[in-house]
């Protein structure tokens, strides 16, 4: 008899008059509004703009909904083109089945459109996102609590999950594999969050770090599922997936410090190195404010005698004083150039020549 146990909700769907609440979509909006909310904080935290990361999300999110609709649809065929399937509910994405593999992949395509048109590096953009997309899995998964999927093997520990008697399951406590990846991947969220602070992580490896330290974790926690799937060489087709994932993430890590190493600097084109500094900002902008003063300045007093030639190349005659008496003519040159200019042009006072 157990004595204790995760109990599973008695159905995943509630009705509010006629419309589904269904938990599973729940969790995977919660998912991703988190998701959004962190990588905002991080991309301005890099120097980018608000809002770019919602932005490029509009088209990453669709994507990767298809994407993994796919990647589920095509690997698990059976379920849904067997004998006595019906085709049709491969499209009732509500009902569960998103490969996060199929996700990230077209999801990634959909982030790359979004920053090609916002002329940003997809690695930058990505680095922002990954601890976001790692939370994201973890509030996911408790969709498949909600839809009582993706346990493991019988078990009677205390965290076991109870699963009612249903299509193609059979009641009992299982282990709560959910539950365990939802886990792993906070874990890897703040891993991310820590080495990117620690070692300033850039041009992709921050993401690259999240895709290794997750597969890390699903391969061993996709090995304890007892759900249908197909195997290869005694193996799950997922464990395989996150094998290679694996591989592929750990060889771009490594080639990318080496030969891009650090973090870039700017990562919004438009924004420079001074916008992050308010300071810097406002200093150039009043720089930029005077010279546009002298400029002026000097076009005016270049019109003041039209009569005269312009040379096009020397400065600006200055004004001279008006009313400047005959006799200040004849002074020697060295001592005119001593005496200071007089506002409405008078006369030479005495003591006027003194530095």
């Amino acid at each position: 008899m157990e004595l204790a146990y995760i109990p599973s909700p008695s159905t995943g769907v509630v009705h509010l008059g006629p419309i589904p609440l269904r938990g599973y979509a729940f969790c995977i909006i919660i998912g991703v509004f988190a998701a959004v909310w962190l990588g905002n904080k991080r991309w301005i935290a890099r120097g980018g703009k608000p809002g770019t990361v919602a932005d490029i999300a509009v088209w990453a999110v669709p994507f990767g909904l298809v994407g993994g609709r796919l990647y589920h649809v095509i690997t698990d065929y059976q379920l849904y083109f067997g004998e006595g399937r019906n085709w049709v509910d491969a499209f009732k994405i509500w009902e569960g089945g998103l490969g996060i593999w199929g996700a990230i992949a077209l999801g990634a395509v959909g982030a790359w459109i979004g920053c090609r048109l916002r002329g940003i590096p997809l690695p930058a953009w990505a680095d922002a996102l990954a601890p976001g997309i790692a939370i994201a899995q973890a509030v996911g998964r408790w969709g498949n609590w909600f839809n009582q999927e993706l346990y493991g093997r019988a078990t009677d520990l205390p965290w076991a999950v109870e699963i009612s008697d249903g299509p193609n399951r059979v009641g009992g406590t299982y282990h709560p594999t959910f539950l365990y990846e939802s886990l792993w991947c906070l874990g890897v969220a703040a891993l991310v969050i820590w080495a990117d602070r620690r070692f300033k992580l850039g041009h992709g490896r921050a993401f690259a770090l999240y895709v290794a330290a997750y597969c890390a974790g699903r391969a061993w926690i996709e090995y304890m599922r007892v759900d249908e799937a197909h195997h290869i060489l005694g193996l799950r087709l997922n464990v395989w997936t996150a094998i290679a994932v694996f591989v592929l993430a750990v060889v771009y890590f490594a080639v990318s410090a080496k030969l891009r190493p650090g973090r870039e600097e700017v990562v919004e084109p438009d924004r420079g190195p001074a916008a992050s500094d308010p300071a810097q900002a406002a200093g150039a902008a009043s720089a930029d404010a005077k010279g546009a003063e002298a400029k002026a300045a000097a076009a005016g007093a270049a019109e003041a005698k039209p009569g005269e030639p312009r040379d096009a190349g020397a400065a600006a005659p200055a004004a001279e004083p008006a009313a400047t008496p005959k006799a200040d003519l004849a002074k020697p040159a060295a001592a005119a150039e001593k005496a200071p200019a007089q506002a409405g042009g008078a006369a030479d006072a005495p003591g006027a020549d003194t530095l």
